[in-house]
């Protein structure tokens, strides 16, 4: 069989290498972490472990996966192009710094750099909730080039993540106005709650919108916000305590339909 790729991801940590054909669709992954190739037909055994023969680092076992569920086969006949999943925190921004870098020297520091560290901080803190039954994704498009920050699915729901750095500053918040420090209020909760609904509707499930500060140095909250929660990056984890909302399953369902890029391009 001619035409085999092999495709890395990472998530958590842990890296595992998908064999796919010339048109996208899986037919093997080899986890690295439990020695395994997991192959979902007897008839391309000898292809695969062909193409993954250099980066085999040890024995292997090799066989059929474990039973798949719905959620795991609906990831497996996406397009690698079309799987959000292994999105890092602030793809799009990694993307944009990649492809524009911007000038050597700046008398100020790129904003990007700064909006990605954010990204990064509560990105790293929502994969971190993976071994309490949670999945996120981050830098979710949308058409028009908005995007979702990060999108958290769990036991607790589903919350639509806005990201905003604040290090060291002051930030008051008066629905639906956010200031920053010294600069003009911005009606930042209106889209905070406008991806929140776009998510709902793509995912026709209630989607709760969240906004993160990232570092800063107070927060005052004149009255609690319509809708939205309001959260310091050092309380994101908070969300695992959530519960009783979703059932394993719904969980694993919402997240197979969330990662799929074409779920998003009617919203």
């Amino acid at each position: 069989m001619k035409g085999l790729r092999v495709i890395p991801t990472w998530r958590h940590g842990q890296e595992r290498l998908y064999v796919s054909r010339t048109d996208g669709r899986n037919i093997a992954w080899y986890d690295r972490e439990a020695a395994r190739i997991n192959l979902l037909s007897e008839e391309v055994r000898d292809d695969v472990l062909e193409v993954l023969g250099p980066f085999l680092t040890g024995p292997v076992t090799v066989g059929p996966p474990p039973v798949p569920t719905p959620a795991e086969l609906a990831r497996l006949s996406l397009h690698p192009d079309d799987d959000l999943a292994p999105n890092r925190p602030g793809e799009a921004l990694i993307v944009s710094l990649d492809r524009d870098p911007g000038p050597p020297h700046r008398l100020r520091p790129d904003p990007r750099r700064r909006a990605l560290a954010a990204e990064q901080t509560v990105g790293d803190a929502l994969d971190r909730l993976d071994g309490a039954g949670w999945h996120a994704l981050h830098s979710v498009p949308l058409p028009g080039g908005d995007r979702i920050h990060h999108l958290a699915i769990g036991p607790g729901g589903l919350f639509a993540i806005h990201t905003l750095p604040a290090r060291r500053q002051r930030v008051t918040v008066t629905d639906p106005m956010v200031t920053l420090g010294r600069r003009d209020p911005q009606p930042l909760l209106r889209r905070v709650r406008a991806d929140a609904d776009r998510a709902s509707y793509a995912l026709t499930a209630e989607v709760h919108p969240v906004l993160v500060l990232v570092a800063p140095a107070d927060v005052s909250v004149t009255a609690p916000p319509r809708e939205v929660r309001v959260l310091r990056d050092t309380e994101v984890e908070g969300l695992s305590r959530t519960g009783g909302v979703l059932k394993p399953a719904d969980v694993e369902a919402l997240h197979a339909m969330a990662r799929d890029r074409g779920t998003w391009g009617r919203v």
